[in-house]
């Protein structure tokens, strides 16, 4: 696993705040409408809002308040037009940054974004300087629960096109094409096992090492600072901080 993969899955064990959950669930549901009006508001007939309804789901975001945001969506209702947009840019250490924004105003978002990187020792990039270096993948996490044999979930998961499974030490993660992810998912969940969670990512290619504890609160106040805006929906760093680090960070 990526350390910027280990570094979400720390922050999602420490953060069961309110606050933070209803900003997650704004972004879910941001996400969700703009896959609706993208693609059509049947989950069936559009795999993206597909992949954003069960991700939204996964989360606990109530079923009405994702009909809604389909329905804003699709015209429906009445909302905000949203526009996504993404940046590129590098955390100190070179660490190459990708950030996935849903924003009803670009200019702004675009000065806040670059403000962010600026200001906490990162830079913004030429669209596709970054981007090489990062592949679209799906990713199903499945828990570590009675039943679950690793041999046979890898067997399950390959059949239905996933590409690896890794041990996460509470559960595995499986990686598979973007077109694959609802299929492991389906074919995992017909077996009984339980999946946490299914979603699109951009997987690094390459990773920056990050030794020191000083780097590595330099690097992820930046992707944390990013992460915190209203407009950002994903932040993909291609940072790997050993665990050891990540435990000294993470306090």
């Amino acid at each position: 696993m990526s350390g910027h993969s280990k570094w979400a899955t720390t922050k999602h064990k420490k953060g069961a705040l309110d606050a933070a959950r209803g900003k997650l669930f704004a972004k879910l549901i941001r996400q969700v409408e703009v896959a609706a009006r993208e693609g059509g508001g049947d989950p069936e007939a559009n795999p993206t809002l597909r992949t954003m309804f069960q991700k939204a789901r996964d989360a606990s975001v109530p079923l009405d308040t994702i009909e809604r945001a389909i329905k804003r969506g699709t015209g429906e209702l009445e909302g905000v037009h949203y526009e996504p947009i993404n940046y590129e840019g590098y955390a100190p250490c070179g660490v190459a940054v990708i950030v996935e924004c849903l924003t009803d105003n670009r200019n702004r978002a675009s000065a806040e974004i670059r403000a962010i990187f600026t200001k906490n020792g990162g830079s913004m990039a030429e669209p596709g300087s970054v981007a090489w270096q990062f592949e679209r993948k799906g990713i199903v996490n499945v828990a570590n629960g009675a039943g679950v044999d690793e041999d046979e979930l890898t067997l399950v998961a390959a059949d239905a096109g996933a590409e690896d499974v890794r041990d996460i030490g509470d559960g595995w993660e499986v990686v598979t094409p973007p077109s694959a992810l609802a299929v492991v998912r389906s074919a995992i969940e017909s077996r009984g096992w339980k999946v946490a969670s299914s979603e699109l990512i951009m997987q690094p290619s390459q990773t920056v090492p990050i030794q020191s504890e000083n780097d590595a609160r330099k690097v992820l106040r930046l992707v944390d600072l990013l992460d915190e805006h209203d407009d950002v929906q994903n932040v993909y760093a291609n940072f790997d901080i050993p665990d050891s680090v990540l435990e000294l960070v993470a306090v």
